[in-house]
């Protein structure tokens, strides 16, 4: 028989008794586990997510030049049917009278303004970053990662950029056809690099 001290209490114990197994680690609550697995999923979620609206870009891109292939203006963003059976010419100042009529012929930012919803869209996530991964492939190369989200200041240097490009003298609807395909390839190789991070 041996004497243990713990505290003022003695405790008699047999020798040779071997000491009581550890309590086994309480399981984990249902509210927590489904905390770690939201917080395990949430990168999937994320890539899943900018995977959805790299591909609803390309969709606007390669809608964007069969709008161009029908009809390419310069010094505006549309023309429009007018009243007296004619065509107006729609800029950035009177976008509202290009809602509801046929759109005849567009520019570079019209086109895909027109793709993605019409001016009513203009200023949606999915319309802006359409033009911003445009203006990268007017001047990065394809494989290059795409600046998303620039400053206000910043993005409306880049239309200018667009409008600019667009409405060179030399310009020709077919180069302008071809940044958009070249756009479509700059998508195509972000959607590439986000599915290789998950794999």
């Amino acid at each position: 028989m041996s004497v243990h001290l713990t505290g003022p209490t003695l405790h008699r114990v047999r020798a040779g008794t071997p000491a009581a197994p550890a309590a086994p680690a309480a399981p984990a609550t249902p509210r927590r586990s489904r905390r770690d697995e939201r917080r395990r999923l949430a990168p999937h979620d994320r890539v899943a997510a900018q995977l959805a609206e790299l591909h609803g870009i390309r969709a606007v891109l390669e809608d964007a030049a069969t709008v161009i292939s029908s009809g390419w203006v310069q010094h505006g963003w549309f023309t429009v049917a007018d009243t007296h059976g004619g065509q107006r010419m729609v800029t950035a100042y009177n976008l509202e009278a290009a809602s509801d009529a046929p759109v005849f012929r567009a520019c570079l930012v019209g086109a895909i303004v027109h793709a993605a919803g019409g001016p009513s869209a203009a200023n949606t996530q999915r319309t802006q970053r359409t033009l911003d991964l445009t203006w990268h492939a007017l001047h990065h190369d394809v494989d290059q990662p795409v600046r998303w989200c620039p400053a206000p200041a910043i993005r409306t240097a880049h239309l200018r950029d667009l409008t600019r490009w667009n409405d060179h003298r030399r310009r020709t609807s077919d180069q302008v056809t071809a940044l958009l395909h070249s756009a479509a390839r700059v998508a195509a190789a972000s959607t590439e690099r986000l599915q290789a991070s998950v794999r």
